[in-house]
């Protein structure tokens, strides 16, 4: 993690509290933490959960992986120490979109378990669903819509996930969609149905 600097700073508390915010939005904050190799399926699947929930009329944001990397994280490269630092500043902004109240929707690699973890115990018990893509290596292989394995083994890319860095896989997610056995509308209704069971909905 990179060294902390702020100094001389003071948390100020809110009049308007996380309950007042769900309250007034008819929902509960919590965050959806998509993660799995790429080409597994989780930024597609991630954003039709979105849009099946904006269409039951919950406030929804999606937090891509990509997407983040193109502002907040554009200073942030591939190594060890800069997959961390990406994964903390949006557990960050994951956490404070949640005490807003919103649906977050995080698709990250996120290869490392105690990133993962890290945002966790952040949110909160009951305010965070690790959702695994699980797809095999040969399966996003041939996915490859952004042609990254194909670099990685030309030696283009170094640090790629599943091909030259590793990839922990979740040890006990709440949920867990096979893309090797399910298509996107298949996955997405899995994942609805997990999260009305666990009581998210």
């Amino acid at each position: 993690m990179f060294k902390e600097k702020s100094t001389n700073i003071t948390w100020h508390k809110n009049l308007i509290k996380r309950e007042d915010r769900e309250k007034l939005l008819g929902q509960k904050g919590f965050v959806l933490w998509f993660t799995g190799l790429s080409g597994s399926g989780k930024s597609t699947i991630a954003n039709q959960v979105a849009y099946n929930l904006h269409k039951i009329g919950k406030l929804t944001y999606i937090l891509d992986g990509d997407n983040i990397r193109h502002g907040l994280n554009k200073n942030l490269g591939f190594s060890l120490k800069d997959r961390k630092e990406n994964i903390r500043r949006i557990s960050e902004v994951a956490n404070l979109f949640c005490d807003a109240g919103l649906i977050t929707i995080t698709a990250f690699i996120s290869p490392y378990r105690v990133d993962r973890d890290y945002c966790r115990s952040l949110v909160g018990s009951g305010r965070f669903v690790e959702i695994y893509v699980k797809a095999s290596l040969s399966t996003c292989e041939s996915r490859d819509p952004k042609n990254l394995y194909k670099k990685a083994r030309a030696g283009e890319i170094t640090d790629f996930t599943g091909v030259n860095a590793p990839y922990e896989e979740p040890a006990k997610p709440e949920i867990t969609v096979d893309t090797d056995k399910y298509n996107v509308e298949e996955s997405v209704n899995l994942v609805l149905t997990k999260l009305k069971e666990l009581g998210y909905l």
